[in-house]
């Protein structure tokens, strides 16, 4: 079984997003902010990140950036879940090495057809 884990200073999102995940057969963990992510990362990484822009601690971006040179067995597919919808933070966080981007709120069909573009289901 495929694991995904959900980055989210939101408890609500990281709810939503674990009863979408566990419904399309994926291991789901949680993490409050990149920091907790990065640390989650580093022990057992997992086969995919939906990760937040906006939070405390360590945002989205410095998360990205620090998963970089962290010591990960295997980088993760990352699936930026924001509402942040500009252009230009888009490109930002390509560049900065996300996979994929969605738009909060997101569905089950949305979140499925990212997750099958980046090969995880």
């Amino acid at each position: 079984m495929k694991n995904c884990l959900v980055v989210d200073d939101s408890k609500v999102i990281r709810k939503v997003a674990r009863h979408i995940l566990e419904s399309l057969d994926l291991s789901v963990s949680e993490a409050v902010d990149g920091q907790d992510a990065l640390t989650q990362c580093e022990a057992a990484a997992p086969d995919v990140v939906l990760l937040d822009w906006n939070m405390p601690v360590m945002s989205g971006m410095e998360f990205l950036q620090a998963l970089s040179t962290a010591k990960v067995a295997a980088r993760p597919k990352i699936i930026f879940c924001t509402t942040e919808n500009g252009i230009s933070h888009i490109k930002a966080a390509v560049e900065a090495g996300a996979d994929e981007y969605v738009m909060k709120p997101f569905d089950r069909e949305t979140l499925e057809s990212k997750l099958a573009i980046v090969g995880v289901i």
